[in-house]
C-alpha cells in the first residue's frame, strides 16, 4: 500500500466541491488515512512550495493558498501516488482531460482545485508537513479484497 498528499485548494472549498471530490477517491478504492481542515500558513506553503520560490507566480501561489482553509488529505492505496495524480488531471484545467478532477472541475490557469503528489519520493517528503505520525491511520475495510489482490500490489510497485 502507499500513501499520498492530496490537498483540496482554497477554491475547492469556495465552490463546494469537497464532497464530491472526496467521493471520486473513495469511489475508486482509496481510503482516507488522514484528513484536516487548516489554514495554510506563509511558512507552511514556503515549505510546500520550495521549488517555486524563485519564479515569478510565487507570490500570487502563497496570496491564493493562505486566502482560505484547505484540506489535507492522505489518501491509501494500491498505487496511490499514481492514481490520484491521474485522477487529479493536468495542472491547467482547460487542458486537463474530461473524467479527471480538474478536467471536469476547472477552467482557470491559477486556480486548479486539488494538489497531488507527483511521485513516491514528492509523497514521503510533503506527507510530513501536513501531518504527524500519529494523525495517519492504517486500518481494513472489508471491501479491500474486492477492490484489490496481491497481484495489483505486485504491479503497482512498478509504477
Amino acid at each position: 500500500m502507499e500513501r499520498t498528499l492530496v490537498l483540496l485548494k482554497p477554491d475547492a472549498l469556495q465552490r463546494g466541491l469537497v464532497g464530491q471530490i472526496l467521493k471520486r477517491f473513495e469511489e475508486k478504492g482509496m481510503k482516507i488515512a488522514g484528513m484536516k481542515m487548516m489554514q495554510m500558513t506563509q511558512e507552511i506553503a514556503a515549505r510546500h512550495y520550495r521549488a517555486h520560490v524563485e519564479k515569478g507566480f510565487y507570490p500570487s501561489l502563497v496570496k491564493f493558498m493562505t486566502s482560505s482553509p484547505i484540506i489535507a488529505l492522505a489518501i491509501e492505496g494500491v498505487g496511490a501516488v499514481h492514481v490520484c495524480r491521474k485522477m487529479t488531471g493536468a495542472t491547467f484545467g482547460l487542458k486537463a482531460e474530461p473524467g479527471t478532477i480538474r478536467g471536469d472541475y476547472g477552467v482557470s490557469t491559477s486556480f486548479n482545485l486539488i494538489h497531488s503528489s507527483e511521485d513516491k519520493e514528492s509523497a514521503a517528503w510533503e506527507l510530513p508537513i501536513f501531518f504527524k505520525e500519529e494523525e495517519l491511520f492504517g486500518y481494513s475495510k472489508a471491501l479491500d479484497g474486492w477492490v484489490s489482490c496481491e497481484e495489483d500490489l505486485k504491479k503497482a510497485a512498478s509504477l
